[in-house]
């Protein structure tokens, strides 16, 4: 038995008897540390060959290996000998101690993969969505100085101050068809600039 395993707080009870599995057994399930030493021998070898199989990985192996042998020491009391053989409930157990790792393995994978997908796609969307906001703020800016100044005051009231054509009117102190006229050549203008295609 490993040097771990004997680390384990196991009532210290010895006992005489037999040594087939369904013998230790039977002394485990009453505390028999000796008897369970020599199932460990027994079944450790079979269990790690076992987990092996399902898991590739020795170390991970390994780590199950201990997992199985703790829990038969622990629940050895429910072990039914009507139910089927020692070896094959350590080795049920073992089998499905070893599909729970993997698909632990598996879930805890997907979630990092989705987790660096969505911070890969987040950390993109966002330095995207900036370039393009800055490089489209200073083509505008660059646009409407190419535009006439009153051209440039009446779409700057109406489109980023939210004033009515008539508001704009006022405010700039010139006739209603006189800025409608302005905003129109200032729009074309500005979609010719900006590369916006229409109509």
């Amino acid at each position: 038995m490993s040097e771990e395993s004997t680390a384990l707080p196991w009532p210290v009870v010895t006992g005489t008897g037999g040594t087939t599995p369904a013998e230790l057994m039977a002394r485990v399930a009453r505390g028999d540390t000796d008897a369970f030493a020599h199932l460990y021998d027994q079944m450790a070898p079979r269990v790690f060959g076992l987990v092996r199989r399902v898991l590739r990985n020795p170390a991970q192996s390994e780590e199950v290996t201990q997992e199985v042998m703790v829990e038969v020491w622990r629940t050895a009391t429910r072990y039914d000998a009507d139910r089927g053989s020692p070896t094959s409930w350590i080795l049920t157990m073992a089998h499905r101690r070893a599909i729970d790792r993997v698909r632990s393995e598996q879930s805890a994978t997907d979630r990092e993969q989705a987790v660096a997908a969505a911070s890969s796609t987040t950390a993109y969307d966002e330095v995207a969505e900036a370039v393009t906001t800055n490089l489209e703020v200073e083509q505008v800016r660059h646009c409407l100085s190419a535009l006439t100044e009153l051209q440039r005051e009446s779409v700057t009231l109406a489109y980023y101050g939210g004033y009515s054509y008539r508001e704009v009117a006022e405010l700039l102190d010139a006739k209603l068809a006189t800025i409608k006229a302005r905003m129109r050549d200032g729009l074309i203008r500005l979609r010719d600039c900006l590369g916006v295609t229409g109509r």
